[in-house]
């Protein structure tokens, strides 16, 4: 179990790594992208590029967000509730995301697959490297919706990098 432990914080690592390379790669290409077209000389290739790292990003930076924080909510109204209320409404959001996810990673898998041939227009690449990127964020979000459900059933706190993220 210690060694899951541990891959499973080597992978949270990677992957925030992984956001933030992709963000500042597509902030470096929007921006050269658009001096290169003002000097009439375009990278037609920068919008492909910024396109597939960004249907990454949303992905992965969603599944980051939750793990270090919780789903946006309007706890003005679910704070007025008792307790208990309060308890059985956290699980039964996050089943109903689990739900969602589970729906996105089925569709995600054949849309991807569809999307095969596909190509990017200046990559030569095919557009599911982009559309894969669906049904692994899903994954990646209902692994962390679990483990935020069995810490809570647990009432334990996750803590990843040394924050409480739950």
């Amino acid at each position: 179990m210690k060694q899951i432990q541990t891959v499973y914080r080597w992978f949270c690592k990677l992957e925030e790594l992984l956001v933030s390379t992709f963000i500042a790669v597509i902030t470096f290409l929007v921006f050269i992208s658009a001096v290169a077209r003002s000097a009439r000389h375009p990278l037609n290739w920068a919008q492909d590029v910024s396109l597939l790292l960004f249907a990454w990003v949303v992905f992965l930076g969603a599944d980051l967000a939750l793990r270090k924080a919780d789903f946006v909510r309007v706890d003005m109204l679910v704070s007025r509730f008792p307790e208990k209320v309060q308890k059985i409404l956290y699980y039964v959001m996050y089943f109903l995301a689990i739900g969602f996810l589970v729906i996105l990673v089925v569709y995600g898998f054949p849309l991807s697959a569809s999307n095969a041939k596909r190509l990017f227009q200046t990559l030569g690449i095919s557009y599911s490297w982009a559309t894969i990127s669906v049904p692994v964020g899903s994954i990646l979000l209902t692994i962390t919706i679990v483990l935020k459900l069995i810490a809570r059933w647990k009432e334990k706190k996750i803590v990843v990098q040394g924050k409480e993220a739950i």
